[in-house]
């Protein structure tokens, strides 16, 4: 979710569910202990709660960035050993990672050393086309001697040579057994799984035999089943969010704020909330007004009233 999951992004999908976990894009260790730390780790109090996604592999690092994400309020921090892209296996984590449990371990056992809140770890079942159920067991199990409770399972290998990330995330097979046996191995940890869910009934399916599911692409495309998820999930009386226009307008107050008080234009903010009106008359014309960069100009609450209109236009 590299480029998705930004705090705008994540604003607008608290707007949606106040139970969920939500989960920043991946930030290196990098990029916190050499770059613009408020620019990766800022975020709204409302976005809780929140978990930051870290890539690194050497445990001081690790541990330093786990110290800020703590300090700047995060309620998770979390480890990826699952992204495959070529940029992630230059910086030698990511998925690649999972050949070498025992320094997943160590990192681990760094990061839990330096923080009180949860450190927890995502990855695959696999890596390239090995399909060996050992080769997955062992490194979940070793990691969690280190004190990690907590597994997020991509149900895929991880190609690391051949297959671009977006063809990662698509052509290696789902196994979802691979994952059901982890839980089965392994009771007393909280084994999650991702990939590939589309609708609410998948969900629970899974849910019936793990301790929780993730939701990336279908979450960020299709962003209204999430206004679903507090009453079917949580056992919440009733939906977060009542419409969909109601959403918008939340969002357009946020983009307003943004604006005057940190300059941000709206569109940087809109693009996220491009699949709101999905399946419904309108939504293509919606869209085309919310990604129109030659309105960019215009106040946000502007350009509502003009994607508005293009949805619903007034009968001749």
């Amino acid at each position: 979710m590299m480029d998705w999951t930004d705090r705008h992004c994540r604003y607008f999908h608290r707007l949606l569910t106040r139970r969920a976990l939500l989960y920043t894009e991946m930030v290196t260790t990098g990029a916190l202990l050499h770059g613009d730390v408020p620019r990766h780790l800022e975020f709204h109090p409302e976005e809780h709660p929140v978990a930051l996604q870290l890539g690194g592999s050497e445990p001081a690092d690790l541990a330093q960035a786990a110290r800020l994400g703590e300090r700047w309020g995060y309620d998770e921090i979390n480890l990826n050993c699952g992204c495959p892209s070529e940029r992630v296996q230059r910086g030698a984590f990511g998925a690649c990672l999972m050949a070498e449990p025992r320094l997943v371990a160590d990192c681990v056992k760094a990061m839990r050393d330096a923080v009180g809140v949860p450190v927890t770890v995502k990855h695959r079942i696999g890596i390239d086309r090995g399909e060996s159920y050992d080769f997955v067991r062992d490194f979940v199990g070793t990691v969690a001697q280190a004190g990690c409770g907590v597994f997020i399972v991509h149900a895929r290998n991880a190609w690391l040579q051949g297959l671009s990330p977006k063809e990662n995330r698509e052509i290696p097979p789902l196994r979802y057994e691979v994952v059901h046996r982890l839980k089965r191995d392994f009771p007393d940890l909280v084994i999650a799984v991702n990939g590939g869910f589309t609708d609410t009934g998948q969900v629970q399916q899974q849910l019936a035999l793990l301790d929780g599911v993730m939701i990336g692409r279908e979450a960020y495309h299709n962003p209204w089943w999430l206004a679903s998820w507090d009453e079917a999930f949580f056992g919440a009386g009733e939906a977060s969010a009542s419409s969909r226009e109601s959403v918008e307008e939340a969002m357009v107050a946020y983009m307003l704020r943004e604006a005057a008080a940190n300059g941000t234009p709206w569109n940087a903010i809109a693009r996220h909330m491009l699949g709101l009106y999905n399946g419904l008359p309108g939504a293509r014309k919606w869209r085309q007004v919310w990604s129109d960069h030659r309105l960019k100009q215009l106040p946000a609450h502007e350009v509502l009233a003009l994607a508005r209109a293009a949805r619903q236009p007034l009968a001749a």
